[in-house]
């Protein structure tokens, strides 16, 4: 027994629907633009302070503090960031020359609240110490503190690093 196939070529109506269901196809991915970071997400309920990091080698040690949530617009397609939050020393009489001092990555925060992250509270892990009989208050106004900012940035996978906040760290203990 043999089987003949016979091939035939499409009909103009097949080749139409093909032709428009590729296009179709090829569309939707191209639909949804990235979202811009600049005008999706608004930082909220931003505080910050200096924090008790306990006693190391002896010593009082004090870390910047940022605690933020980050908001999105209900429409945006945004399920989780990646955060980078930059620490700098904030120079100068008026404090805007600023020098690198530590970095914290989080590489997902998800909107797990709705159109929200939870709180995030960010301390990196370096710090300033103080010998004893030193309080933490009184390190906080020792001529050698310096004042620090924080500068919060976003991505989404491949996208670029966007620039969501800078909060200048005010010189108060934040209690546990």
């Amino acid at each position: 027994m043999s089987v003949r196939l016979q091939l035939r070529p499409p009909s103009g109506r097949g080749l139409l629907g093909a032709f428009l269901l590729s296009i179709a196809l090829a569309g939707t991915g191209s639909c949804r633009k990235p979202a811009d970071f600049k005008q999706a997400l608004h930082v909220t309920d931003v505080s910050g302070g200096w924090a008790d990091f306990g006693i190391v080698d002896g010593k009082n040690k004090l870390v910047p503090s940022l605690t933020f949530r980050v908001q999105k617009v209900p429409d945006v397609n945004v399920r989780s960031l990646s955060m980078n939050v930059h620490f700098k020393w904030a120079n100068g009489p008026d404090r805007k020359d600023e020098e690198e001092f530590d970095e914290v990555f989080l590489q997902s925060v998800e909107f797990s609240d709705g159109n929200q992250t939870p709180l995030l509270t960010i301390r990196p892990e370096h710090g300033f110490t103080g010998d004893a009989p030193q309080t933490r208050a009184e390190m906080l106004q020792n001529s050698h503190f310096r004042d620090m900012r924080a500068r919060v940035f976003a991505k989404q996978s491949s996208t670029t690093w966007v620039e969501l906040v800078t909060y200048d760290v005010p010189r108060v203990l934040i209690q546990k």
